[in-house]
């Protein structure tokens, strides 16, 4: 299967981007710079890798390191990484007898190399001795992908002046070109540079990529974060086509793109639903449902067309959602803000949300509502819930995908899916790897009569609604994953460690005793000294960090009796108070061949969320053999070079190679027989000085802060839409 999907002469222009990415200038990329422009000043080299030296400091674990002249962006050599691990490697450099001192700079930066087809994954950490730091005094690791074929520059942030203390995940360019690494959430403390024992690089890869190379670490100067945002929540420092200088600017794009949509409302072929008009007709409920036809997987819309959902997800402009940044504590930031009396005033609120840097809470702000006003009226929400349904329809998306505004589903335009979260007061089970939160207790009583309450609650209004695609319910849980047995037993390990209040831990140890009979054989299989059955039961007990075969066997029992329970739980809620609608799952963002497997047995469609350049179909050959439906729940990609600060979770030069990388990836998803569709996250961009909830300020928008749309995005998203019907059917 041709993994990229496209002619070679394409896939080749998309490589060529990539590898040209540092050699681009921001002018190159339809920018010009004003003011506080990025500058080369302050700029110092740690190590470029010049000689054998510069290797005596360093470190390698499953890879070894040698002196390159390929790929060198700084002098004359570089660093070459040969991975020996067929799924990581790490290095080190150290700084000495006597730490490095960064206190009066604002990152570090790296340039990294990808000679290979298959992206890699790096991540950043510096071993610091100030407290709250990891074992080891690691700081937080931040990471970034380096795309195939692809040369990229990130920055890994630190001291008073950088974007996490001040709100933000990646802040203004210090100097042109390079990328702030994305951080995890949690990783709330500004690193203090001042004392640097050594700084740490990590690879996760594919078998098959062989190697990277890294050059030119060097330090930035520190931000300055003061008036960089402008009335219209947009960077003040530079300038690129469609940036808003004025309402004039907003009205003529207001008109201009009403007209194109007038002259272009919808694609050929497609059916109310946005389904295969001209396609075959097939059974249908009346409501969507799946079919298999010719080993390939497919939704079918309630007129009986063969659908593959294209959707956008956060349709959503309320006050706590992602549209809204804080101001308290932060106003120098902006250069206007609406005073007392102003009508534009309506658009602050209060959030009480935790969030990084100077604030936890306070007054926020909403550019993007605020623009919406000026440019619709003061009738702004209805009109601008018209005019995003008109988009949909015209740009080819034929779904409004996850957490978006419900007053779109009643227009009866564009088909929906809804969302579904648990709330409550029940027990969790720690993974150790706990991203958004410990795993909800299944086992436990009080989470069914959540999920009844829930389920019962959100399905209500949508019953008997054709338009309703079904409901993902719960978010990137924490599932485990991983190749070490700590990471992906978690769960597991996690029963094991409380006591016997736990319900997981009463059904993993139930479990057990059915299995083995006697605590005395239970201690043979894990060489264990338990007294008893009961003494397991209300002891926490710490499993070893390797678990012998058996040990691993009963572990994974216990992960597919976890996840079993879980997905039933829901599917049955789901089924009695809406028989009529899909269960598409719980978005898988790590996972578990064990959850995975329950997630098909009981949903109608196994979500994922996979942020990718494309999705490889040899890593997701499994989804074949589920004999479920697939859904990519969430993907996307940004750039920086329309005054933006951070690209999100999968970086690319600028909104042309944004574009490219959008065809080819719904290409990719098209070619996989399981999977029925991909939904993109999200409609807008972030704020640029980061939303409320935990400071994201990703260029991941179909459109701006400004409402103006990105018509490469728009174009290619058209493109890909009009041939998705006939190309995934083979003809």
């Amino acid at each position: 299967m041709n993994r990229i999907m496209k002619s070679e002469i394409e896939g080749n222009r998309i490589r060529l981007l990539f590898c040209t990415f540092l050699l681009v200038s921001l002018a190159g990329m339809g920018i010009s710079c004003t003011g506080n422009q990025p500058s080369k000043a302050n700029v110092t080299t740690v190590t470029s890798f010049e000689s054998q030296t510069d290797l005596q400091q360093l470190k390698a674990t499953d890879a070894r390191a040698s002196l390159t002249t390929e790929n060198v962006t700084n002098g004359q050599h570089a660093l070459n990484v040969e991975f020996s691990n067929p799924e990581t490697a790490t290095i080190e450099l150290g700084s000495g007898t006597k730490g490095w001192d960064w206190e009066k700079y604002g990152a570090v930066a790296v340039d990294l190399a990808n000679p290979s087809g298959k992206e890699i994954e790096v991540g950043m950490q510096l071993d610091t001795e100030e407290p709250g730091a990891g074992p080891g005094h690691w700081s937080a690791r931040y990471s970034g992908n380096v795309g195939p074929h692809a040369t990229v520059s990130y920055y890994y942030a630190f001291g008073p002046t950088s974007p996490i203390a001040n709100g933000m995940r990646g802040g203004p360019p210090t100097v042109a070109g390079i990328l702030p690494f994305s951080m995890i959430p949690g990783a709330d403390r500004p690193v203090t540079a001042n004392n640097v024992a050594g700084l740490k690089l990590t690879f996760q890869h594919d078998a098959d990529t062989q190697s990277v190379v890294v050059d030119n670490i060097r330090l930035l100067p520190p931000f300055n974060n003061d008036g960089i945002v402008d009335r219209f929540g947009q960077y003040t420092h530079a300038d690129w086509p469609g940036k808003v200088h004025n309402l004039q600017d907003l009205l003529a794009q207001k008109k201009q793109e009403e007209a194109d949509l007038k002259e272009h409302p919808t694609l050929p072929d497609h059916d109310a639903y946005g389904g295969w008009a001209a396609g075959p007709h097939v059974a249908s409920t009346g409501y969507f449902s799946t079919v298999k036809r010719h080993g390939k997987w497919w939704l079918v819309d309630p007129d009986g067309h063969l659908f593959f959902s294209m959707g956008i997800d956060v349709f959503n402009v309320n006050p706590n959602g992602d549209a809204y940044t804080f101001v308290t504590g932060r106003k120098e930031m902006f250069t206007w803000l609406p005073k007392p009396g102003d009508p534009l005033s309506k658009f602050y609120s209060d959030d009480k949300h935790v969030v990084y840097g100077p604030t936890h809470a306070g007054q926020t702000f909403g550019f993007y509502t605020a623009n919406l006003e000026r440019k619709y009226g003061a009738n702004w929400q209805k009109e601008w819930q018209t005019i995003a349904l008109e988009r949909l329809r015209a740009w080819g998306f034929n779904t409004i995908g996850n957490w978006s505004d419900p007053a779109l589903y009643a227009y009866k335009q564009v088909p929906y899916v809804a969302t579904i979260s648990i709330h409550g007061h029940f027990a969790h089970v720690p993974s150790g790897n706990d991203y958004w939160g410990p795993m909800p207790d299944p086992f436990d009583p009080q989470y069914v009569a959540a999920v009844n309450q829930d389920v019962g609650e959100v399905t209500r209004p949508h019953r008997d609604d054709p338009w309703c695609i079904g409901y993902y319910v719960d978010n990137e849980l924490s599932w485990g994953g991983g190749t070490t047995d700590r990471t992906h037993y978690g769960l597991a390990y996690g029963a094991l460690s409380a006591d016997g209040k736990l319900p997981a831990k009463r059904a993993f140890i139930k479990q057990l005793q059915a299995h083995y009979g006697s605590i005395k054989q239970l201690n043979k299989a894990w060489n264990a000294q338990f007294a008893s059955w009961p003494g397991l039961l209300d002891q926490p007990y710490q499993p070893p960090e390797t678990l012998n075969p058996k040990m691993r066997k009963d572990f994974s029992n216990f992960l597919t009796l976890d996840a079993d329970q879980y997905f039933k739980v829901i599917r049955d809620a789901i089924k009695k108070y809406d028989p009529h609608h899909m269960y598409l799952g719980a978005k898988f963002a790590w996972r578990t061949p064990e959850a995975v497997g329950a997630s098909a047995r009981y949903c109608d469609v196994v979500s994922f969320d996979i942020y990718k350049s494309h999705v490889d179909p040899k890593e997701w050959a499994f989804t074949t053999d589920l004999n479920k439906p697939c859904m990519d729940a969430e993907f996307h990609f940004g750039a920086v070079d329309r005054g933006m600060f951070h690209t999100g979770l999968v970086s690319t030069p600028n909104q042309h190679a944004r574009a490219a990388m959008y065809k080819q990836y719904l290409e990719s998803v098209e070619a996989l027989p399981a999977f029925v569709g991909c939904q993109w996250f999200e409609y807008y961009d972030e704020p640029l000085t980061g939303r409320a909830g935990d400071g994201e300020n990703y260029n991941i928008g179909f459109v701006s802060a400004t409402d103006t749309p990105y018509r490469e995005m728009v174009e290619s998203a058209k493109a890909v839409s009009a041939e998705v019907y006939r190309r995934r059917s083979g003809e």
